[in-house]
């Protein structure tokens, strides 16, 4: 069974960085794909960042150049480097993943969540 658990999340104020991480069970992160969407009160799931099972990694237009996904396969860890952080970036933030090669970040194709953890971005 997999199973997702995001940690990290917090208060930060606009214009700083926070890491969040995802720990993974039941699943290799060789063989998933994986990946960060968030979403706030307002709106749909988004997509965030995305580490296919095989290639480089890909990221959200909004977050490109800002944010950096990464994965340490022998932790089972999946990360979220989030660097200047902005009102924008306040969501709930949710890891996800899927078995196989992936290279879309819609929401429907992943069919592993965690429960989220929150970020609140501070003026």
């Amino acid at each position: 069974q997999v199973q997702l658990e995001e940690s990290g999340g917090g208060s930060v104020q606009a214009g700083g960085s926070l890491t969040l991480s995802c720990s993974v069970s039941g699943a290799d992160l060789s063989t998933y794909s994986m990946a960060w969407f968030r979403q706030d009160k307002e709106s749909e799931r988004e997509g965030v960042a995305l580490f296919p099972s095989v290639g480089a990694p890909i990221y959200a237009a909004s977050v490109k150049g800002r944010f950096a996904i990464s994965r340490d396969i022998a932790k089972n860890t999946l990360s979220l480097q989030m660097n200047n952080v902005g009102p924008n970036d306040m969501a709930m933030y949710y890891c996800a993943a899927r078995y196989g090669w992936w290279d879309q970040l819609k929401a429907s194709l992943y069919n592993h969540w965690g429960r989220g953890t929150q970020v609140t971005v501070s003026s």
